[in-house]
């Protein structure tokens, strides 16, 4: 299948047509999919009464018992997914591309299409310090709509300077979602109260009510793991807070490569303790990368 990132999608690329080339070819090019089977599950059989309609008669057991049963099934939306999009001024980095929010906007609008063209039911909750917006979980046409269009919004808005609130957001979630769902995160984690431990109380959450959860940790790998950045002075602006700092990146190269990774593999470790899947993206790979995560994700729920 054809590789497609950030680089390959042209600015004017409607959100709606990315979601379906990407979701449609990434289908057709795999040749064995998980994707499959998800949306109607038999249940048992019944009587056929007369005047209802014929299109669930079971005819293998007529021609077996010449009576007329129909199949009953489960309810058709068999999965309710929330999608939480991190919208807070981090996401927004750099800022002369926006390629987190991007990357996670159109991955996003990806997976909605790949849910509802499975009648599965799908939400979008959009948060920064709290929540700022938030669908109702649906699996018709016309709300997949409503979401790519609040998506387009999203990367084309003007970010306000508002820090992460992810351990505060994530409980508030925990306390609104009442049925059990797949809850898919796209977030830096970045948390404006620096308490990582926070984070993982409020993830917790999530488990201890029931619900299936799915991490994508977006970052540019090359500037926010690597700090490669051109060896000469630099002016570093925080983009929650506008905090300004001048600093030469080699004296601080080692340490932060070495903070960082020890966030993630944190981040990582306690992820496989509360059974979360985590799946470290970076802004310039692959978006079929995140279409295979969720596959796997989702092949492995009940």
């Amino acid at each position: 299948m054809n590789s497609i990132n950030l680089e390959t999608i042209k600015p004017d690329t409607s959100l709606s047509l990315f979601a379906r080339q990407l979701v449609e070819g990434f289908i057709t090019g795999l040749h064995k999919s998980p994707y499959h089977g998800f949306s109607v599950e038999f249940a048992e059989h019944r009587l056929y009464n007369t005047g209802e309609s014929t299109k669930n008669i079971d005819w293998k057991v007529y021609a077996r018992t010449d009576r007329l049963y129909v199949k009953q099934y489960e309810e058709e939306t068999n999965l309710r997914c929330q999608i939480l999009l991190d919208c807070s001024a981090s996401m927004y980095y750099p800022a002369a591309s926006r390629d987190k929010i991007r990357f996670s906007a159109f991955a996003a609008a990806a997976l909605a299409y790949m849910l509802q063209s499975q009648r599965d039911a799908v939400g979008l909750t959009t948060f920064s310090d709290q929540i700022i917006h938030q669908t109702p979980v649906k699996s018709t046409g016309s709300h997949l709509n409503k979401v790519w269009l609040h998506l387009d919004e999203i990367i084309k808005s003007t970010p306000e300077k508002k820090p992460s609130e992810v351990a505060q957001v994530l409980h508030e979630i925990a306390q609104k979602i009442h049925r059990r769902s797949l809850v898919i995160i796209f977030s830096d984690m970045f948390d404006a109260s620096e308490d990582q431990e926070a984070i993982f109380k409020a993830l917790q959450h999530l488990k201890h009510n029931k619900h299936e959860v799915l991490i994508f940790h977006v970052t540019d790998h090359q500037t926010e793991l690597d700090f490669d950045f051109e060896n000469r002075p630099h002016e570093f602006i925080d983009l929650e807070s506008g905090a300004k700092v001048k600093i030469q990146p080699a004296q601080l190269k080692e340490s932060f490569r070495t903070q960082q990774k020890k966030f993630y593999e944190d981040l990582r470790l306690r992820c496989g303790q509360l059974r979360i899947d985590l799946t470290q993206v970076n802004t310039s790979m692959d978006f079929n990368a995140v279409l295979n995560a969720f596959l796997i994700k989702r092949s492995r729920m009940k």
